[in-house]
């Protein structure tokens, strides 16, 4: 999508927020704006289109998008000047590297959503040959084995299944996952990532993740693996997050140097 001022103004215009993904549409609105201005295409001290033209350009109404413009003004993205319209902050700055390191539930507060998780599994047991290679541990190493199925207020979202040393967090076994952050769980302990090297690859829903997450078995899902560091660079978990393919997007900017 061009920059908001500089998008197609025929009638084939398509709206840039759906209404079928589980956040509501005022934070899908905020994204695309905050997300052209991250990119430099709307430039700071520069003046958004009017809100009629925006409104059609997002398809959305105009309630939901002077929230959406509302939280930028609060964010500092935005301001609003009386009569004349919306601009973007000068103080406002492109994003070097646009992604973060976040918990799922600290996604689903940004999104203003209520996140909360079937357990499935929360055991601990001996690591094998694999997985101590992949955390460079001693293979036998007590690991906390944490399944999870995450849900977004009453929309199953992701199965996300993780492997950790127990010895980080005595005791974590013991923890009621079911509302708990595993990385709060973690900083609590002083155990903080603070990176994690990612791999993501669509594939099909075998029949127990399927049912996991109310889908048909070989519907699309989207599987994010991840060893996530903690501040020495030290391998911390491994994760493995199954997203249900039409209820997740990633968004990321890519930059030629």
């Amino acid at each position: 999508m061009g920059a908001l001022a500089e998008m197609n103004d025929s009638p084939e215009t398509t709206g840039a927020v759906l209404p079928g993904y589980p956040e509501p549409l005022w934070v899908q609105a905020a994204d695309v704006i905050r997300g052209q201005v991250e990119q430099g295409l709307v430039k700071p001290g520069g003046r958004l289109p009017p809100e009629r033209e925006l409104c059609r350009q997002l398809g959305i109404s105009r309630v939901t998008l002077r929230k959406a413009l509302g939280s930028l003004v609060e964010t500092g993205v935005l301001s609003a000047s009386h009569g004349r319209g919306w601009y973007v902050s000068r103080g406002a700055q492109k994003k070097e590297w646009p992604n973060s390191l976040e918990s799922f539930s600290e996604t689903a507060s940004r999104m203003g959503l209520t996140p909360h998780s079937t357990v499935l599994t929360c055991e601990v047991s001996a690591s094998t040959i694999d997985e101590a290679e992949e955390l460079a541990i001693a293979p036998g190493t007590p690991l906390f084995r944490l399944e999870r199925v995450r849900f977004l207020g009453e929309v199953a979202i992701a199965v996300d299944q993780t492997r950790l040393r127990q010895s980080l967090v005595p005791g974590i076994e013991s923890v009621d996952f079911t509302s708990r952050s595993l990385f709060t769980t973690l900083e609590e302990a002083g155990v903080e990532p603070v990176r994690a090297d990612s791999t993501i690859e669509a594939t099909r829903a075998d029949e127990q993740v399927a049912g996991q997450l109310g889908l048909e078995a070989g519907a699309p899902v989207l599987v994010m693996r991840q060893l996530a560091f903690g501040a020495q660079q030290e391998p911390l978990f491994v994760s493995v997050i199954r997203y249900a393919g039409d209820r997740y997007r990633l968004r990321t900017s890519f930059a030629r140097s």
